[in-house]
């Protein structure tokens, strides 16, 4: 058996030394030089295994003042399901209410945005043409959990009342409900997960570091023709929220 590189040691040193309460929550951690000569690995070893320990949310850094433990966040519990878009409202509302914590959500649309070159693909549209773009920062209690950004086709919505997602009498109804108001009926969905490091803008909308993990969902709604009617990217942190699958039996 291959023995445990130094950082995942060094990361289990610490994480230790926590659960022992040699430092708590909001504790200044001692220098990287400090800890290394402590436990006889470089600087650099230390830097990986507290960089680790910062992506599971065990730590949190603060540019210019150090590396601190953090404080404890429940984790949110994240339902992906194609039962979850229902005719009362927003999934992510469900969820939260299932938790029993306040839920809401910041978004801001541009119309006629010009498809990137990815997103054109993913709805099946030439590079460039219009779509309806939305970003979504989703709060829980008033804490970022969860980012997306949602392009439609302008083809599909434009001229209708439900060309603005979070605008005019339909708005936050959800996808599934805006497209069945302009007689398109969504047939099912296609999600690719991924982990990935967040962004610098990422970690600031989420209030994470840099090099946080986060779980990157492609989403995309199918129209009963076939047709990519809505595509979207969803940016959840790994160490704030857990994110399930359920997955509907038909008997």
């Amino acid at each position: 058996m291959s023995e445990q590189p130094p950082y995942l040691r060094i990361a289990d040193e610490l994480r230790q030394r926590i659960a022992e309460h040699v430092w708590e929550p909001g504790d200044r951690l001692p220098s990287r030089a400090q800890i290394g000569q402590e436990c006889g690995v470089g600087e650099n070893v230390v830097r990986r295994a507290q960089e680790l320990l910062i992506s599971q949310g065990v730590l949190e850094g603060r540019a210019g003042s150090g590396t601190y433990v953090a404080e404890p966040r429940e984790r949110v519990r994240v339902v992906r399901s194609s039962a979850r878009e229902q005719p009362s409202g927003s999934p992510f509302r469900q969820d939260m209410k299932a938790l029993r914590l306040q839920s809401d959500w910041e978004s801001r649309t541009d119309a006629k945005v010009p498809a990137p070159a990815e997103i054109a693909t993913r709805l099946g549209i030439a590079e460039g043409e219009p779509c309806v773009r939305t970003t979504y920062e989703f709060l829980a209690d008033g804490k970022p959990v969860q980012l997306s950004t949602s392009w439609e086709p302008y083809a599909v919505t434009g001229g209708t009342l439900v060309v603005l997602p979070e605008g005019g009498p339909h708005a936050g109804a959800g996808v599934v409900n805006r497209m069945a108001e302009i007689g398109v009926t969504i047939s099912h969905a296609v999600e690719q997960p991924e982990p990935r490091h967040a962004t610098a803008e990422e970690a600031s909308l989420l209030g994470i570091q840099k090099a946080a993990l986060v779980t990157h969902i492609r989403r995309t709604y199918y129209s009963d023709e076939g047709r990519p009617v809505e595509t979207a990217d969803i940016v959840v942190p790994a160490a704030h929220c857990e994110i399930v699958y359920e997955i509907p039996i038909n008997r």
